[in-house]
């Protein structure tokens, strides 16, 4: 058995590499190759060559591509850059746009992980006769009893399950994490043994595509109807005011509301696309002990039970989970938290863990 669970030398096994250009991928692929496999890099290119050569800190763009091909070029193993902007403006743009239009708000390394890269990429590798694709997430596959089941990463301030939850079993089962035992300084050390010149790049932002973090400029050019204004509402039916499109907004917002003269802060609780309003109340207005959600992943072995009690939750990437209830209704569910929470919010996951161990999870609905 080798070092990614199959029964065969490292040197008859072909390993397909999604290499971003990025430390983490770049790490994998020389890890592997330095085992003796077969590697096989695969750069993803998301956007017009000559509008990425300005995006600092993105994935996927014009740096990153050439930083991908100068390691392959090192470990002397073969590089292929596939033209993939038709569909990540698809299947992530597009969504992410359309997201933020009906009022909530996007995942956009969920999607891309759940489309692109765990679909359409992973296809390829498969078409390339390809054994397993590695990647250079912080997160652990551990076989158990035959069958492999996605765990946190080791590093709690790298781990990147919750942008997973949506890799299906038969996506997992060809999937391989060779970083998700180790900690970012342990893979920063390991880049410098193997002398590659991406030892000490930055991590990439968490939206490649909005370089510049003004996500309502995306949302504009490509959804005009964005700027719809509309009414500022106290859940207590007041108007306090006026906006120009609900894209300026999301859930648990304070600043940037520009009513003023409240006598207690006012936070953003909901956001009406259908009416284009905007619904705002104090803080503790955002409490929410129950909600719903849709489209289901499960990996927890058989199907999701009807009910589950006292599990773990996580609705943002970095929080600890939560204590929660969940109940099956019909292809959703409906979550209870033991525990009340601020900002649970539209568009957001809701994933659920045993121990280290994600079960699934799905979408928060409005």
């Amino acid at each position: 058995m080798n070092s990614l669970g199959l029964d065969k030398a490292p040197a008859d096994t072909r390993v397909v590499v999604a290499m971003s250009g990025g430390v983490d991928s770049s790490t994998v692929a020389a890890m592997l190759h330095d085992e003796g496999y077969e590697v096989i890099g695969i750069t993803l290119q998301l956007y017009d060559h000559g509008a990425t050569l300005a995006k600092k800190g993105a994935c996927c763009a014009g740096q990153d591509i050439y930083d991908a091909k100068n390691v392959a070029a090192k470990l002397g193993v073969p590089h292929y850059v596939l033209n993939y902007e038709s569909k990540f403006r698809e299947q992530v743009v597009e969504d992410f746009a359309d997201t933020y239009l009906a009022g909530q708000t996007p995942i956009p390394c969920v999607r891309c992980n759940q489309t692109v890269k765990f679909k359409d990429l992973l296809d390829t590798a498969r078409e390339l006769q390809a054994d397993v694709m590695a990647t250079g997430h912080y997160v652990q596959r551990i076989d158990a009893q035959g069958r492999a089941e996605l765990h946190r990463g080791a590093d709690p301030g790298k781990d990147q399950s919750y942008f997973l939850f949506a890799t299906t079993q038969e996506q997992l089962d060809f999937l391989r994490f060779p970083l998700g035992g180790l900690h970012k300084d342990e893979t920063r050390a390991l880049a410098q043994k193997y002398g590659l010149a991406i030892a000490d790049k930055p991590d990439s932002q968490d939206i490649c595509f909005v370089p510049d973090g003004d996500y309502k400029k995306i949302v504009r050019k490509l959804r005009p109807e964005a700027e719809r204004p509309g009414d500022i509402m106290h859940i207590d039916g007041t108007k306090l005011g006026e906006h120009q499109g609900i894209i300026g907004y999301t859930v648990g917002q304070r600043r940037g509301l520009n009513i003023g003269g409240t006598e207690e802060p006012l936070y953003v609780v909901k956001l009406d696309a259908a009416n284009a309003r905007v619904i705002v109340g104090p803080k503790d207005a955002l409490a929410r002990a129950e909600f719903a959600i849709h489209d289901i992943n499960w990996l927890g072995g058989a199907a999701m039970p009807e009910a589950m009690s006292d599990i773990r939750v996580k609705l943002r990437s970095a929080q600890e989970p939560l204590a929660a209830n969940a109940y099956r209704d019909g292809e959703g569910a409906r979550i209870e938290l033991l525990t009340p929470y601020r900002g649970v919010a539209p568009g957001q996951a809701c994933v659920f863990y045993e121990g280290d161990r994600v079960l699934g999870g799905g979408w928060i609905s409005a």
